[in-house]
């Protein structure tokens, strides 16, 4: 396995634990990025990966930095995820996510992994989250396209409760009712699940799989955190109103997720990768060092 991989988003959350279970497996990766001399880019590059400059927006700089290699991993963020430019929007995620396909096209890239989301192939039977709906559109291009590619739709990352997203107030706060179950996943079991469908592209080239590790209620959730970290960590639901304030839209895929949005099968998901971490292996693991981390530094600020 010493093909060429093109990590796209390879400085984000899931793009550098793609990268890193790649390198792992003895992959050879090419990174994507803005700004090469960035120190998450240069992290990337101390580790093995190699560097190249690309803009989203700029299909013959994606499709020149994919040029060569056997595959590429295509992942962009939604509205409202951490570091995305001012203004950014989902149309602009939309148009960024085609525009990798594209440059996948152009390269004559013989397997993309697409990063999709979970429920975007309900599309056609109830209404979706705009979240939902964007990856959904993104999916349709590369099949429009005809590429070899295989779609990815993880539930929420485990890595939401390590910090400032899901941890408000020396709680674990949310607008998800207190009883009813949300799926989970972590980030590096994407990375699994992605390094397979390269390693078996035979298995998996043509497939759409929802994934996620386990399955539990946001009070549940809290107190596994709580054990974890060795502090109490209570559950404080946050009004749908006050989501509302900050968009309609955000205060709908909530309600979504009420509605045990997600739907993924977790047995499904561990038949294909035995090792799939639920939420107490993924806390002994990596989790609960980041949480008491994030903590640590809230208490000093």
């Amino acid at each position: 396995m010493d093909k060429t991989i093109v990590v796209v988003g390879a400085t984000g959350l899931q793009g550098r634990a793609v990268t890193a279970r790649l390198l792992s497996n003895g992959w050879r990766v090419r990174a994507v990025t803005r700004d090469p001399a960035a120190a998450p880019a240069q992290a990337l590059a101390q580790a093995g990966a190699q560097l190249v400059r690309a803009e989203m927006d700029d299909v013959a700089s994606l499709a020149a930095a994919a040029g060569g290699a056997y595959g590429m991993f295509s992942v962009q963020p939604t509205v409202g995820s951490p570091g995305t430019p001012a203004g950014f929007s989902t149309e602009d995620e939309v148009r960024w996510g085609r525009n990798v396909a594209e440059a996948a096209h152009t390269a004559e890239v013989r397997h993309l992994v697409y990063a999709s989301v979970a429920g975007a192939g309900r599309h056609n039977t109830e209404k979706l989250p705009q979240n939902v709906v964007s990856k959904w559109r993104i999916e349709q291009h590369i099949v429009r396209l005809g590429l070899p590619a295989t779609f990815l739709r993880p539930v929420s990352f485990m890595e939401n409760y390590t910090g400032a997203y899901h941890l408000q107030g020396g709680a674990v706060a949310t607008a998800f009712e207190a009883d009813v179950p949300q799926q989970i996943l972590a980030v590096d079991d994407l990375a699994v699940f992605t390094a397979q469908a390269f390693a078996r592209p035979q298995d998996w080239i043509g497939r759409a799989v929802d994934l996620a590790g386990d399955e539990l209620t946001p009070v549940q959730i809290a107190a596994v955190i709580s054990e974890a970290v060795g502090r109490p960590l209570p559950y404080v639901q946050i009004p749908l109103e006050a989501i509302a304030q900050a968009g309609e839209e955000f205060a709908f895929a909530y309600a979504w997720l009420n509605g045990r949005g997600w739907r993924a099968d977790v047995s499904f998901a561990r038949a294909l990768h035995p090792g799939l971490m639920d939420l107490r292996t993924w806390l002994a693991r990596t989790g609960a060092a980041q949480i008491a981390h994030f903590l640590a530094q809230k208490a000093t600020a």
